[in-house]
């Protein structure tokens, strides 16, 4: 497309600048041709010309490119193409060829980002919510990289402040039978970790009490960390880092960044306590680093957790949080602008929304072990990591999203996991069929792609080259849940393809050359649904 603009200009028939991109889509209507692009409509204007000349100039180029049947004007300007059987079959070789490449882009080539994701307080196992973001932050991570960028995927614990001395004493409760302390951690995991202390650390109850609370907050973390950790790699999710609050503080990292921003002229002092003047740039109001007791907020932390982040060489940071914490969004946002970054540039705040579960069409509230709240092992246990995995990835996070149970663990085509593996599967079915008849598609060289004319091979081939642009769609609006609705759109064509044309001879029947023509398209639809399937960390079963 763009190659024929650039002709166009060079001969003088267009005076504007070749532009880097340009829209081409596939119509809804396929009497419309292969492709549609407004490309023309774009250009008018810089032209100086109507839409519709600066098209016939367009289209005329296009014409002489080698594999375009047909290119059409429509309306104002607009630019339908078609493509010659031929070209348009050849999709199924490039995509087999390219193999797990296909799909992939350099878009965000050099981009260094960082990723964090979950986050969850090591005070209990982790909740729906975070599952959620296990799911979407991990996918999400993996188109990131498939376009590209240099991506850090970062767990941030929360191992400073009032909470974890609240988590250290309830353990200590638990350890000598009292009752947990007003505001503290209850269910059986508490005691399941109280237990394991007491039993790594003899003697730890005769010693004095300071003592003992230490301990049982110090080790305490350590196990629920190690657990969060166990959970997030059974779950198919691996950060690069796990990074601790307290080394902030430690370090004097939390000291230095408050420094860092005073020297911006952002920081003022009032009723005794530090301030950030977040307002300048946007916040709904300036926030406290150091109160007036001289302790310091977590707001300090996550603005030198933010410094350090870009310290590190992370040029875009994105924050992955919950929906209860929309008010983070205007504060995390203004203390880049007060580090003088670009707000709208180096940091990106997702909000993610609430999730419900369903069993026998009502909702589930509790999990045995925690007590209050779902965990990420109650889901797993309920319906498995793919189907997990899956159906919270599959949405936009921007809305609530409700998990049935009973649907997700059935083999229907109500399933939309199912829907998708039992397409790769049926894939794979095929291909040892056809190893046991000793039919092979044959050579790159043998393939004849004219032969794909079948309006559901035509069908399929559009729907195979849709793949690249919804990995890069999903990775400029960090949005997952594309890639997972498309694969379900293609599971779709891909079963309408298998019910009209047979793939393999039936009888006594010879191979012939359409037979190794479809091999070759139902071979590339593997590949691209197994690709997807990566992308959203969901196995692509061989058999079902």
């Amino acid at each position: 497309m763009l190659s024929s603009v650039r002709s166009a200009v060079e001969a003088g028939e267009l005076s504007v600048p070749v532009p880097g991109q340009a829209t081409v889509e596939r119509p809804k209507n396929r009497d419309h041709g292969d492709w549609a692009t407004n490309v023309a409509l774009q250009l008018a204007k810089p032209a100086g010309m109507p839409p519709r000349k600066v098209a016939e100039i367009i289209a005329a180029r296009l014409s002489e490119v080698p594999g375009v049947a047909s290119v059409d004007i429509a309306g104002p300007g607009f630019l339908n193409i078609t493509l010659d059987a031929a070209s348009q079959g050849a999709l199924a070789r490039t995509v087999v060829e390219a193999g797990r490449d296909y799909g992939k882009n350099d878009a965000f080539a050099g981009l260094k980002i960082n990723l964090e994701f979950v986050s969850a307080n090591p005070t209990g196992p982790i909740h729906i919510g975070g599952v959620r973001w296990a799911a979407v932050g991990d996918s999400l991570g993996r188109i990131l990289r498939a376009a590209g960028a240099d991506v850090t995927t970062e767990y941030y614990i929360n191992d400073a402040g009032v909470q974890i001395s609240k988590f250290g004493a309830s353990l200590l409760a638990q350890a000598h039978g009292r009752p947990v302390p007003e505001d503290g951690y209850v269910g059986e995991y508490v005691a399941d970790i109280a237990r394991q202390i007491v039993e790594a650390k003899p003697g730890v109850l005769d010693l004095p009490e300071d003592e003992q609370l230490e301990v049982f907050r110090a080790e305490g973390l350590a196990l629920m960390v190690a657990e969060i950790q166990r959970s997030m790699e059974e779950f198919g999710v691996h950060f690069d880092v796990w990074f601790s609050e307290k080394s902030l503080h430690d370090s004097g990292a939390v000291e230095k960044a408050m420094d860092r921003l005073r020297e911006q002229g952002h920081v003022f002092e009032q009723d005794g306590a530090t301030w950030l003047r977040t307002t300048d740039f946007g916040d709904d109001k300036d926030r406290v680093l150091v109160k007036a007791d001289g302790e310091t907020t977590y707001f300090a932390s996550d603005a030198a957790y933010y410094l350090n982040k870009r310290d590190r060489g992370n040029e875009v940071c994105v924050y992955m949080l919950g929906a209860d914490h929309h008010g983070y969004v205007g504060r995390l946002k203004a203390i880049a602008a007060c580090a003088g970054d670009d707000a709208d540039r180096n940091i990106e705040v997702l909000i993610g929304q609430f999730v419900k579960m369903l069993k026998d069409g009502q909702e589930v509230r509790m999990s045995k072990r925690a007590g209050n709240i779902i965990t990420i092992d109650d889901v797993v246990d309920w319906i498995g990591v793919d189907a997990a995995r899956y159906a919270l990835a599959r949405s936009n996070t921007d809305s609530t999203l409700t998990l049935d149970i009973d649907v997700l663990t059935s083999t229907s085509n109500d399933n939309p996991v199912y829907y998708v593996q039992y397409a790769h599967s049926r894939m794979s079915s095929v291909n040892r069929n056809a190893a046991e008849m000793g039919v092979d598609k044959g050579s790159a060289e043998d393939f004849k792609p004219e032969l794909l004319v079948h309006e559901r091979e035509g069908e399929l081939l559009g729907a195979l080259a849709e793949f690249p642009a919804v990995v890069a769609s999903a990775a400029e609006l960090r949005e997952p849940h594309r890639v997972a609705r498309y694969l379900e759109r293609l599971a779709g064509t891909y079963h309408r393809f298998y019910g009209d044309c047979r793939i393999l001879p039936r009888g006594d029947e010879e191979t012939n050359d359409l037979h190794r023509a479809r091999l070759w398209l139902a071979e590339a639809t593997r590949t691209v649904i197994a690709n997807g399937l990566d992308l959203l960390g969901v196995s692509a079963p061989e058999r079902m």
